[in-house]
């Protein structure tokens, strides 16, 4: 059976000497190069999807793969793509590169130049231990998680536009359908997921932050386990200690939660911070949230085109979620799509602050009746974007969820421009 190469090479030059040499190797298939870290993982994740046969048996790293370092990255294929055995290709030779290589999950280190003696010899030994690993873990059991755990990351276009309180009904929403879920407060400064559920835990992302091997039992300890079964990751108290949560950690922190949990929900805030773009550069689902105004479309607009400067995230990769939304305004979900060049999600939710208030002034969010047009639509939201487990015997994509007291359709109902 030949063995399937995907190399990982930034530049043209070094991408077409890498694969020219892979091709000579003895049963070796090497497929089209990934020239930068965002397209290998979203390759790997979409041939996981499709069956682990499908996953190539080595990846090849180049040292100068970016915009994610390649240890970091060598450190999420590991995490997320367990059976893959990952080569890096570098220039530094030195015992600590190995050591901090063989740390970070790489089964293998071949040195700049390449020689066809070495690769070979590498090549076939990642290549024979995937294969041992398949076939310990099996073909489609139940032990390999393939991609992984669903992450949406929830940022606003500017403050005040509801960011924390949508993360945590679409949690809520994916807890109460049967789904292991984390909810992650990355707005470090000011982050109030805490207040919002009544909660009070020492812990927080921060303690995670200095820890370069995040194990199960270091992300237990830091996770507080809410009384709606949501495993919670709150940001500091001191908003100043949050500058200690770098990208880097914070990769490690999503690649962590992505592999325990079916869904991963991250509050970003409305400042983007490097833990912030991070996680949305990492997300699966990555939405924005606006108001119906021009002051906060104009946000919107503007962080879109920010998140494409720094190659954090296309426009056409981002969903925005139209808040506080009435038929009567001005601005209406077509026209923020037209303005923002995003995806714009289906369902709006509607301006009635007053179902929020009681619960918000009582930190008491998860207690918000069934009853509340708000919840509704969030719910709902959360059905579309695939985040819940439809209810046994209803095939609809929408489904009905029971929550804490009765159930809550997806449908969403028509907005009475309250």
């Amino acid at each position: 059976m030949p063995t399937r190469i995907l190399p990982a090479v930034g530049d043209a030059d070094a991408a077409r000497s890498v694969t020219t040499l892979l091709s000579q190797l003895p049963d070796a298939e090497p497929v089209a190069p990934v020239a930068d870290s965002t397209q290998l993982v979203d390759t790997l994740a979409r041939l996981a999807a499709e069956s682990v046969d499908e996953l190539p048996e080595v990846v090849v790293v180049h040292e100068r793969i970016g915009p994610v370092p390649a240890l970091e990255l060598i450190r999420e294929v590991a995490l997320r793509f367990p059976a893959v055995g990952v080569i890096l290709v570098t220039s530094d030779a030195s015992p600590g590169l190995f050591q901090a290589a063989m740390d970070s999950g790489a089964r293998g280190l071949v040195t700049l130049p390449l020689g066809y003696e070495e690769l070979a010899s590498r090549v076939q030994a990642v290549s024979q231990w995937s294969v041992g690993v398949r076939r310990h873990l099996g073909h489609g059991g139940d032990v390999f998680t393939g991609a992984g755990g669903t992450v949406v990351t929830v940022s606003g276009a500017k403050g005040g536009v509801g960011t924390t309180v949508t993360a945590i009904q679409l949690a809520l929403a994916a807890q109460a359908s049967g789904r292991a879920t984390a909810l992650v407060d990355m707005d470090l400064q000011a982050g109030d997921v805490a207040s919002y559920l009544d909660v009070q835990f020492r812990r927080s992302v921060v303690d995670l932050a200095a820890i370069t091997d995040i194990s199960p039992r270091v992300l237990a300890d830091a996770v507080f386990r809410h009384d709606t079964g949501l495993a919670l990751l709150l940001a500091p108290g001191e908003g100043e200690r949050g500058e200690e949560v770098t990208d880097r950690a914070a990769r490690q922190i999503v690649s962590a939660l992505r592999s325990r949990y079916e869904t991963v929900v991250i509050d970003c805030g409305a400042q983007l911070t490097g833990a912030g773009a991070a996680a949305v550069e990492m997300a699966d689902t990555a939405l924005l949230l606006t108001t119906p105004d021009v002051v906060a479309v104009r946000g919107a607009k503007r962080m879109v085109r920010m998140w494409d400067r720094l190659q954090i995230r296309k426009a056409e990769e981002t969903t925005v979620v139209v808040n506080r939304h009435t038929r009567g305004t001005e601005i209406q979900p077509a026209l923020v799509r037209k303005i923002t060049g995003t995806a714009v999600a289906a369902t709006t939710v509607p301006a009635h602050f007053k179902e929020l208030q009681a619960a918000v002034d009582a930190g008491r969010l998860h207690e918000l009746d069934n009853r509340s047009t708000v919840k509704q639509a969030l719910w709902g939201l959360a059905g579309e974007l695939g985040l819940v487990k439809p209810a046994a015997g209803d095939r609809r994509a929408g489904g009905r969820l029971r929550g804490d007291r009765g159930s809550v359709s997806f449908r969403r109902r028509r907005d009475s421009g309250g």
